[in-house]
């Protein structure tokens, strides 16, 4: 399994240097990133090498389509909401969200709370290993779409900010 700490630092790559397409191949994996367009997210697939009589490419389908998995992510653009002038910030990775660093402590942000660039907004459990998520707009939390506890996906929208 790719080091998700790679994968943020090739989409990152790929979002930088305004890519469509990549693809990465060694003896032990290979990762394919692709972006329709620049304003979507990158969809991620990754192989794991193994010789033709091996099953280990099964897992190839079940990665790819962790970024296509949708379930949760339209259900605020459904909801009827005025977003005009509203910058989402989204997840860079599948995890677990988290809205406060210890259950009995405060929240990071609320609706109605002014952040700015590089302030942590949440935390992202994944693979055991606890990520702070910052920002990268400055402004006042909107609205806050997902709650603590939730499983969420690479990609999918966690909070509205107007920007500042």
């Amino acid at each position: 399994m790719i080091d998700i700490r790679k994968l943020k630092e090739l989409v990152k790559l790929m979002v930088q240097n305004d890519l469509t397409e990549m693809d990465l191949r060694d003896s032990e994996e290979q990762v394919t990133l692709h972006r329709p367009n620049h304003l979507s997210a990158p969809q991620i697939q990754q192989v794991a090498a193994a010789p033709p009589s091996a099953a280990a490419p099964t897992p190839a389908p079940a990665a790819a389509s962790v970024p296509e998995t949708t379930s949760s992510a339209p259900a605020p653009q459904s909801s009827g909401d005025d977003r005009s002038g509203l910058t989402a910030v989204e997840s860079p990775m599948v995890g677990t969200f988290y809205s406060a660093p210890t259950p009995d402590a405060d929240p990071f942000i609320s609706v109605g709370g002014s952040i700015a660039e590089g302030d942590v907004v949440c935390l992202l459990e994944a693979m055991k290993i606890f990520n702070e998520i910052k920002s990268e707009v400055s402004g006042t939390v909107e609205k806050i779409l997902v709650k603590n506890g939730d499983a969420v996906e690479f990609g999918q929208e966690l909070m509205l900010v107007r920007p500042a």
